[in-house]
């Protein structure tokens, strides 16, 4: 039996943007772009889509990167003419038609097969010039130069998982040293600010996921099961290595960062210990309040072809919206959403490109989003995987269940009337289904209950 007591009266702050994604939904064809599974997107209440990997390997020559705007580095850099803006246009055009902010990447698209070789993932060949590129960029799309728009795109991020690999043959996102990123960034931040000040956030720097701490969780001051070292481990250890090193660079130059972004393809146990640990890390640093984004996460990628919209996927996913929510970070974008064929893209099916059921996990989760406070729940239960997050409008409630502990779970709600309550079952065959009450819930499934 889990029991759940829930007291509408007490506040917790604010219900954060934990559905948010990266790489909006579209396809292509003769002569023409299909952006129609945008609405999807819409009818989820997702606030934003990142941009980074923009069509991947169809069409990353022309979309978002540096490379793709800007495409001769030795160009006069105040020339409207030499910017390529056409089909970056386009694409935010229909992200804000769709109601979907744009968190704009300024950088480049990863290069997996950089081992052959690699070719916009070097550093820039000059810093100052490569900022003012990106100050042109964002004056287009806030203030309307060269033909542009007055969007007021707010989250600016510099460059993404600069820290891949300690080889440089093996990364394939920066071929560069450490010292030469965090140059850059101290330099493209200050321009930037200097630029635009409080009307736009600037931050980076996507990092990979920081599993290093894992090996000796005591000695990083985080509480969580150690692993056995193994292959993975220079890798890992690199990644943290590169973490405090740019974060006492960028506190020695004093460069500004709004937020710090990273990445996690873990579970929720360990995504929550990293976000722990990157909390704990900036706190140290004297950066405790800036946000935090977990802007690429996947914890049910379909390189086993059967987790594909299955229900293990769809309350994957709201285990770490739920579990995060209670956490540090501020926001998550889901890596992603883009309609063609990639493991990662876990919103619609193939062929049919209809959405499954991990979409409807985003759904269910813009019920509490809406509403816009969290109020207090307490879980007495005694497996672990269990979780849940109610909210209020101050007339209009939500709760949002997932029970992820591998065994149906007897229920008992305490605290407020559910004898109106409607009440949503999702899993791969139940879509948000309507159900009749919430004495029970199976293993791998997430309720909705709303009154």
């Amino acid at each position: 039996m889990v029991n759940i007591k829930i007291d509408t009266s007490k506040a917790l702050g604010k219900i954060k943007p934990m559905h948010a994604v990266g790489q909006p939904p579209f396809t292509g064809g003769f002569l023409k772009f299909d952006f129609t599974h945008m609405r999807h997107l819409t009818n989820a209440k997702i606030p934003y889509s990142r941009l980074h990997d923009v069509r991947g390997a169809f069409g990353s020559g022309r979309f978002v990167d540096i490379p793709n705007i800007f495409r001769d580095f030795d160009a006069d850099v105040d020339d409207p003419a030499s910017y390529d803006f056409v089909f970056t246009d386009v694409l935010i055009k229909e992200m804000y038609s769709y109601n979907v902010k744009p968190v704009f990447r300024l950088g480049v698209t990863i290069e997996n097969q950089a081992n052959i070789k690699p070719y916009h993932i070097y550093p820039p060949k000059d810093f100052k010039k490569w900022a003012r590129i990106c100050e042109h960029i964002i004056r287009h799309y806030n203030e309307g130069w060269a033909d542009g728009f007055n969007y007021g795109i707010e989250y600016w991020e510099i460059w993404n998982e600069p820290d891949g690999h300690p080889r440089l043959e093996m990364n394939q996102m920066w071929r560069g040293t450490p010292e030469e990123f965090y140059e850059l960034y101290d330099i493209t931040s200050k321009h930037l600010k200097a630029c635009f000040g409080d009307s736009i956030k600037v931050g980076g720097y996507g990092s990979c996921e920081l599993c290093g701490i894992f090996y000796d969780p005591e000695k990083f001051g985080i509480k969580c099961r150690k692993i056995e070292p193994d292959a993975l481990k220079e890798k890992y250890d690199w990644r943290t290595v590169f973490f405090n090193g740019f974060l006492k660079y960028i506190k020695e130059h004093g460069s500004p960062m709004d937020f710090f972004s990273w990445h996690s393809y873990r579970g929720v146990s360990k995504t929550v210990a990293m976000d722990e640990y990157v909390h704990k890390t900036l706190s140290e640093y004297g950066y405790g309040d800036v946000e935090i984004h977990i802007n690429e996460w996947n914890n049910a990628p379909a390189f086993v072809p059967e987790n594909h919209g299955s229900s293990f996927a769809a309350s994957s996913a709201a285990a770490m919206m739920l579990a995060l929510q209670n956490g540090h970070a501020d926001m998550l974008m889901y890596y992603d959403t883009r309609v063609e064929a990639t493991a990662y893209g876990g919103f619609f099916a193939p062929f049919t490109n209809e959405p499954t059921a991990t979409y409807y996990s985003f759904v269910a989760f813009s019920k509490l989003y809406e509403l816009g406070t969290q109020t207090e729940t307490v879980i007495d239960c005694d497996a672990y995987g269990f979780y849940a997050v109610s909210a209020t409008n101050g007339k209009r409630n939500a709760l949002m269940i997932v029970n992820r502990t591998g065994e149906t779970q007897e229920l008992n709600i305490e605290g407020v009337d559910l004898s109106d309550a409607r009440y949503y079952i999702l899993d791969k065959n139940h879509l948000l289904s309507m159900a009749f009450d919430a004495r029970s819930i199976a293993k791998d499934t997430v309720l909705l209950v709303e009154w």
